[in-house]
């Protein structure tokens, strides 16, 4: 073996010709021992060579810029049961809505009727081949499944259509990790990435399988030593690792959310929590009541952190409102589980404003969809008000068979303001009462304590007298203690 120091280190005009102008051995920019095959002549190693059967035919030299800035274009692929034509119908323009959310260019929409999906192919051997056909015929990149897929699946399915094929909770996970934008809401859909995708770690050919390590080996490092693990083992042991890192990061930030939320349970501020389905208009509805001026857009799961703001009732007294996560059909399990610490706002809240589109084909398939992750997060005690929005687009017959099905139900538009005195005046009906009555004489030195009663409970009368300000109110249990040496019968 030729050593570093017996090898001639070549004229300047050799090294441009053999390792590119902007790579030189003499400029110090690529070291001996940085070169990948070190035990080699250093001939062969800054030398190229042509490997047969290796080549892309572009039509223009201009495709090779389309291709890197092209959107991915995809068809979409839903099962659906016998007589439940409309329901797949919907169901795949919701798919569509999603992947253009995600950047996707639609290409085409397939749907196919089955007992229920395949096992091996998810929609079996023979339309998985159709499915490829109609891939090669539209130039799709990605097909895109109606559900959620196994791994085996998934896998049977890219290996007929031979492009790659994700499912729909792949897709949602990758649309809220486009919008996380605080530290926890990230920390949440990485939790959620992970949990989903170490199932589905999968080696092509060999390159997965090869062995690292060993007894004995050297620079390996803690870990890695002992009789070899695979490579898809390291890849697994490493998303494990991160997996607990980021639910301890997560269980942290729960634990400053909580002492948030204590502090306004120790003062029985009322909490209302407006949830509902993906692009509803929540945070819309949000900003008309409080003029919090959050995101408004007209794309899915544009809210991916809960947002609380202070909001008063028609005679004043002071509540939270929350704006938090949409919801969606089929929302991903892994979803729920690594954004339960958000999703606590809506358990805990005392009245939950439940918004539902009236404009979308089926608003009763929103609410039983959402009422299902209620369920998941033990929220279905929770007092709730129906509200419909987009009633100004909505057909009057489906508002009016919403209004038959349901028992608290308001019609709102919050793009126009409509309906919106109504919603105040059943907040002012829905939202708590403080519970303890009291009638105090304030001298007028404690006018602090005069400012809570006004803020944090419902004062029923107010008197000045020389003494100092007589009320009489309803209030919390907390302030009622503080209130005990100022009663008066």
């Amino acid at each position: 073996m030729t050593s570093a120091a017996a090898t001639p280190v070549p004229s300047s005009s050799d090294a441009d010709v053999r390792l590119g102008a902007d790579v030189r051995l003499d400029d110090g920019l690529l070291d001996f021992h940085e070169i990948e095959g070190e035990g080699f002549e250093l001939e062969a190693r800054a030398g190229m060579r042509r490997v047969a059967g290796i080549r892309t035919d572009l039509e223009d030299i201009t495709e090779v810029e389309y291709r890197a800035l092209r959107l991915e274009r995809v068809v979409l692929l839903g099962v659906y049961g016998y007589g439940d034509a409309i329901g797949a119908e919907n169901s795949l323009k919701e798919l569509q809505a999603l992947a253009e959310t995600a950047g996707c260019e639609v290409l085409e929409g397939l749907a196919q009727r089955r007992e229920k999906p395949d096992p091996k192919t998810y929609v079996g051997s023979g339309k998985a081949k159709e499915l490829r056909d109609v891939v090669l015929a539209s130039g799709a990149d990605t097909v895109i499944c109606d559900g959620e897929l196994t791994p085996g699946q998934l896998r049977a399915l890219e290996e007929v259509v031979k492009v790659k094929v994700i499912d729909r909770t792949w897709l949602i996970l990758d649309i809220f990790a486009q919008h996380a934008t605080s530290r926890e809401g990230k920390a949440q859909v990485e939790l959620a990435q992970m949990t989903y995708m170490l199932p589905r770690l999968r080696g092509w050919g060999e390159s997965l399988s090869r062995q690292g390590g060993g007894a004995g080996g050297s620079g390996g490092g803690v870990g890695t030593r002992g009789p070899g693990e695979t490579k898809i083992e390291t890849d697994r042991r490493r998303i494990r690792a991160r997996k607990s890192k980021l639910a301890a990061e997560i269980k942290l930030m729960k634990t400053a959310r909580d002492t948030k939320r204590q502090e306004r349970v120790r003062g029985r501020v009322p909490s209302v929590a407006i949830a509902g389905y993906t692009n509803a208009g929540k945070s819309s509805l949000l900003n008309r009541l409080t003029g919090a001026g959050v995101l408004v857009e007209n794309a899915l799961f544009a809210t991916l952190d809960p947002t609380v703001r202070k909001a008063s009732t028609p005679s004043g007294r002071d509540f939270t409102l929350t704006d938090t996560v949409g919801f969606v059909r089929l929302l991903p399990h892994q979803l729920i589980e690594a954004f339960r610490s958000t999703l606590e706002e809506v358990a805990d809240a005392d009245l939950i404003l439940h918004v539902v589109d009236g404009s979308h084909p089926d608003p009763e398939g929103q609410l039983a969809a959402v009422r299902g992750v209620f369920a998941d997060i033990d929220a279905q005690s929770v007092p709730e008000i129906v509200v419909v929005n987009k009633c100004d687009l909505a057909d009057p017959v489906v508002l009016g068979r919403i209004q038959r099905r349901e028992k608290h139900v308001v019609l709102v538009s919050a793009l126009t303001g409509a309906g919106l005195p109504e919603l105040l005046d059943v907040l002012e009906q829905e939202v708590p009462h403080p519970d303890t009555l009291v009638s105090v004489l304030l001298p007028y030195a404690s006018g602090a304590l005069v400012s809570r009663i006004h803020s944090e409970g419902e004062v029923l009368s107010e008197e000045h007298l020389e003494d100092g300000t007589r009320l009489s109110a309803r209030v919390g249990p907390q302030l009622a203690a503080e209130l005990n040496e100022y009663l008066v019968a």
